[in-house]
């Protein structure tokens, strides 16, 4: 369980930090797409979203639905295309982003301990080659790594981990 109390901190932490420091980043800093193929800093911040979305929805059904739970992947890009978040303003994304996260840290945060025991069959939404059986827990503490992952992309500032040790001392 401390490994979710330590996830849930880190999330209500970057819910409360990551909208200033986009509202920093200029428009079209955040707009710049440095090929027609690749995601701006805005549609990265629409990815977050999309991935919130579908995260939240895997971490209720997990609770409920046969084992093993069974992860679907969804279309990424196309997921981006439909949203339209190169053409919204970046208040609005930020604005999704945070609330569809702070449902998740509520949704987590209620969560019976021994369903972070569900086994997670990851099928073709595996990325990383440590093998495709994980438990809820597992999938709630990875989706905050991708999540830094892509927050880096965004603000290209060494605050995340940094900043976030000095506050909790």
């Amino acid at each position: 369980m401390n490994v979710l109390y330590n996830t849930i901190n880190r999330l209500n932490y970057l819910i409360n930090e990551v909208p200033q420091k986009i509202a920093n980043i200029p428009g079209d800093e955040l707009a710049f797409k440095k090929s027609p193929d690749k995601w701006s800093k805005k549609e990265i911040l629409g990815h977050l979203c999309d991935s919130a979305v579908n995260n939240l929805g895997r971490f209720i059904r997990a609770q409920f639905e046969p084992q093993p739970f069974k992860v679907t992947s969804y279309a990424q890009d196309d997921w981006v295309k439909c949203n339209h978040y190169q053409e919204m303003p970046k208040g609005d994304i930020v604005d999704i982003w945070k609330s569809i996260n702070t449902r998740i840290v509520y949704v987590i945060s209620k969560m019976p301990e021994e369903k972070l025991a569900v086994e997670c069959e990851l099928g073709d939404a595996a990325f990383r080659d440590e093998g495709d059986k994980k438990t809820l827990l597992w999938l709630i503490e990875d989706y905050l790594v991708h999540m830094e992952y892509h927050l880096k992309q965004i603000i290209e500032e060494d605050w995340l981990r940094n900043d976030y040790l000095t506050k909790r001392r």
